[in-house]
C-alpha cells in the first residue's frame, strides 16, 4: 500500500466518523428532549462513567485507555453543549 492508499482509507474512515458523530448528536438531542420533559439534569456523571468504563473494556488498542477516555470525554462534552444550546433556544422561543 502507498501513502496515498492509506490516506484514502483514513479519508473514508473520517467520513464514516463524521456520519456517526452526527447520528450520535441527533440521539443526544432526543435524549435532551426526554430529560427536559422529565426535568432531569443535562449532566449525568454516572452515565458518563459507565460509557468510559464500557469503552475501555472494548478497547483493543493501539490507543490506550486514557486516550479513549479523552476522546469520549470530548464527544460527550459536545453532546452536552448541544443539549444546552437546544434548551436555551427553546427557552428563548417560549419567552
Amino acid at each position: 500500500m502507498t501513502i496515498d492508499d492509506l490516506r484514502q482509507d483514513i479519508d473514508r474512515l473520517d467520513s464514516a466518523l463524521l456520519h456517526i458523530f452526527n447520528v450520535r448528536a441527533s440521539l443526544a438531542l432526543r435524549i435532551g428532549e426526554v430529560k427536559k420533559t422529565l426535568t432531569l439534569p443535562v449532566y449525568d456523571p454516572a452515565r458518563e462513567k459507565r460509557i468510559f468504563s464500557r469503552m475501555k473494556e472494548l478497547n483493543t488498542g493501539p490507543l490506550d485507555d486514557q486516550a479513549i477516555q479523552r476522546l469520549f470525554e470530548r464527544v460527550i462534552d459536545e453532546s452536552r453543549r448541544l443539549e444546552r444550546i437546544m434548551t436555551q433556544q427553546e427557552t428563548e422561543e417560549e419567552g
